[in-house]
């Protein structure tokens, strides 16, 4: 990240370069012209509130897209990969959190609209490739709901043993995540938070309880060696199973989207996504390292009870807490779990509510949908997304329940990595729009750009591609399987050819014109910073490192 300081030089804010105090005269700032520090909305559907404080975004961030794919989904890509395998996939896969975070925080902190990347790959580039964009996120979190209500029931069953009707596990998922969304925008900042609460002392928790079961704690413990690396295949099923272990880290990890759209929202959104965006990545990188290095060393790869298994799934800390025979924790850790999956859920409808709002405002989808109501609610988005949900969620019902599973997961790790795409291309073509136009953006007081730049987007589109080839592999020639079969390659490349097909569609029907960079709209949503926000800053910059460091750790 480059920022500029207020006498015009450049001025690193950050452990890779931020140096110094930044100073600032706030009376000059006052004296600016309005036009200088408006923010340009269109109010035509209403507006949306800036219901998150920046306190409510650091520990969100702090907690966001820790769940069922972290907790339970890992023991299946133990169990299709090897520990070998797994590694270098959710190694590979948390990096390009670093690399979608600094690409779109530039673009955000900018131009703070909700919806996002697919508001900028309309101004910037093609509406037909904004309405996929759109698509694919709309898509892929929805699935995600019905892929938590999976998940959900397997919890409720680990107690009931299976004796729980699924019909009233799914019923209570659907009701609890949705009626979050009948209450203003505050309830679900304030759900956000204190799930993400529960999940941060959870991670605590499971670290601190591994690391025992590995030292050998337990009435039925004993010290691990490695065997699980050495006395199974490390490298199980070889590139299948490397492309099944990616495909799942896609879909645990996400696509770090909500960062953006939630930001978007912040009361300060420089303040809150520059934070976020050096915060996140690091978090990811721990958390879910740590845990898949734990996962490696404390259950074998051939465990019947992972996902997939023959045996009643759990989680793979759950499995490892009753191998060492600790009692009653097994018990806690499922219900911290079960309040991880329902915050995912509602970040996924609340995502994908904003994603179906920000098309229907630009026009890419009919326009009565993007009506937000006097508190800030995207209701006719959110109907529409709820009954989508609502609808995937039973047809966990009708299918087998890891046959739908498998479907819903697969969608939705393609749907992410082809917005990674469109993020890395919409940023390559936001730097020529500035540059054709001769906008001094990153000149401003307090500018934030992407480090390295165009690093960040070339990971992303790289490590995307191998992805994609990922996809495309694991459908014809799936993990542990023998052979090739319609179903499956389809259930592995159905996202990637609906979003692909409904793009080029769009495209020709619409007969939509590629954005030309020297008109390419660089006013709608552009928000200068306000007095308070430089005041904020200053206060931050002025702090020594050592505190600037604790804000990024705090909880309080």
């Amino acid at each position: 990240m480059v920022e500029k300081s207020p006498t015009g030089s450049n001025a690193s804010m950050s452990k890779d370069g931020e140096k110094g105090d930044v100073a600032y005269d706030i009376h000059r700032m006052r004296s600016m012209s309005i036009g200088d520090v408006v923010e340009m909305v269109d109010t035509t559907h209403g507006q949306f509130h800036r219901s998150f404080t920046p306190h409510q975004v650091h520990i969100i961030s702090l907690g966001s897209n820790i769940g069922s794919g972290l907790f339970i989904g890992t023991g299946a890509a133990l169990a299709a990969a090897g520990p070998g395998n797994m590694v270098i996939a959710y190694l590979l896969v948390c990096s390009c959190v670093w690399a979608v975070l600094q690409t779109l925080s530039e673009m955000t902190i900018a131009f703070p609209t909700s919806g996002n990347y697919i508001d900028y790959a309309d101004r910037w580039v093609d509406p037909a490739l904004a309405f996929g964009a759109g698509l694919a996120e709309w898509i892929g979190w929805t699935s995600i709901v019905a892929a938590e209500a999976s998940f959900f029931n397997i919890l409720i069953q680990f107690w009931a043993h299976d004796n729980f009707p699924k019909a009233a596990s799914l019923t209570i998922f659907v009701v609890v995540t949705c009626v979050i969304f009948t209450m203003p925008n505050t309830v679900f900042a304030w759900f956000e938070y204190c799930t993400s609460l529960i999940k941060i002392v959870l991670f605590i928790l499971i670290i601190l309880l591994s690391l025992a079961i590995v030292c050998g704690a337990g009435p039925k413990g004993y010290v691990h060696h490695g065997e699980t690396w050495t006395e199974f295949p490390a490298f199980k099923n070889g590139f299948s199973g490397f492309a099944r272990a990616a495909l799942l880290a896609t879909w645990a990890v996400g696509d770090q989207i909500f960062i953006g759209i939630m930001g978007g929202e912040a009361q300060n959104p420089r303040f809150s996504m520059g934070h976020a965006t050096k915060l996140v990545p690091y978090r990811v990188i721990f958390v879910y390292m740590a845990c898949v290095i734990f996962i490696t060393l404390l259950i074998p790869s051939n465990n019947e009870s992972l996902l997939g298994g023959t045996g009643i799934t759990a989680s793979p800390f759950v499995l490892a807490i009753e191998l060492a025979g600790i009692p009653y924790v097994s018990s806690i850790l499922n219900a911290g779990i079960m309040c991880g999956i329902l915050a995912i859920s509602a970040e996924s409808i609340y995502l994908s509510s904003r994603i179906l709002r920000t098309m229907s405002s630009q026009k890419l989808i009919p326009q009565w949908i993007a009506r937000v109501d006097r508190k800030g609610r995207p209701l006719r988005s959110l109907m529409i997304t709820c009954l989508a949900a609502v609808v995937l969620t039973y047809i966990n019902m009708s299918a087998g329940g890891i046959v739908a599973l498998n479907w819903f997961v697969s969608i939705t790790s393609a749907s992410f990595f082809i917005n990674w795409m469109i993020v890395a291309f919409t940023s390559w073509r936001f730097h020529k729009v500035l540059a054709a136009q001769n906008d001094t953006l990153f000149q401003n007081l307090y500018a934030w750009k992407s480090t390295m730049w165009p690093l960040a987007p070339v990971w992303l589109m790289t490590i995307s591609t191998l992805l994609l080839i990922c996809c495309i592999y694991e459908g014809a020639k799936p993990a542990g399987a023998t052979g090739t079969t319609a179903d499956n390659f389809f259930q592995y490349t159905i996202g990637i050819i609906l979003i692909a097909t409904l793009t080029a569609g769009y495209k020709l029907i619409m007969r939509t014109q590629w954005r030309d960079p020297k008109t390419a709209d660089l006013i709608t949503g552009r928000r200068k910073l306000m007095p308070e926000d430089i005041q904020q800053l200053d206060e931050y910059y002025r702090l020594p490192g050592w505190r600037r460091f604790v804000t990024y750790i705090k909880l309080w």
